[in-house]
């Protein structure tokens, strides 16, 4: 009983440790091609694309918490771990759409299957797998390093799009406006997250 209490509590501090001072996004800059994407296309359905990047990282990382074992004891792990983690998210990309083309029909299946891709195929799903892997968490840290930053990632797009509706006005200044604004608010809230790290000035 005793192991799995112990599980459950490493599970939820890692979700938390991910969601807040490893933040995929401000704390670890991966992703964020895409949010900024997202940001400027007001038809992007942010939601979806969040819960199915979390969704793969989910099912993805007790795959490569076991390839990462398998692959302890090889000379060339390091170059080999970011190509088996790249197949088997792919491999899970497929069972994904095959699972949602049979559950969901229409315009809504379609939306998911290019959703799908870009979710899968981003550097916050590899990079999340490979922090996991470099630090040689468990598997119950895997998964809830994985929840996270997930939910890190959503509130990350969150912030960004209400960062964006916030400093969309005339006062900013006209050389200012669009992708450097964003760029300097992104900055100052990466600033923030890093200082939930502990890391002091470096003086």
């Amino acid at each position: 009983m005793s192991i799995v209490i112990g599980g459950l509590a490493q599970f939820f501090l890692y979700a938390v440790a991910a969601f807040a001072a490893q933040n995929a996004v401000f704390g670890r800059s991966l992703g964020i091609t895409s949010i900024v994407q997202m940001v400027e296309d007001p038809g992007r359905d942010s939601a979806l694309f969040c819960l199915l990047l979390t969704l793969v990282q989910l099912l993805c990382a007790p795959l490569c918490w076991a390839a990462n074992l398998a692959m302890a004891s090889l000379s060339l792990r390091t170059v080999l771990r970011p190509l088996a983690f790249f197949v088997i998210s792919a491999l899970v990309m497929g069972l994904v759409l095959v699972v949602f083309r049979q559950a969901v029909k229409g315009p809504r299946g379609e939306k998911i299957a290019r959703t799908l891709g870009p979710a899968t195929f981003n550097t916050c799903v590899l990079g999340t797998l490979l922090i996991c892997a470099v630090q040689n968490f468990n598997l119950a840290q895997y998964l809830g390093f994985a929840l996270g930053s997930g939910a890190g990632y959503f509130a990350s797009v969150l912030l960004v799009t209400e960062g964006q509706r916030k400093i969309d006005r005339r006062s900013v200044p006209a050389s200012f406006r669009g992708m450097p604004v964003m760029l300097i608010y992104i900055g100052i809230l990466a600033l923030a997250v890093y200082g939930f790290t502990g890391h002091g000035l470096a003086i």
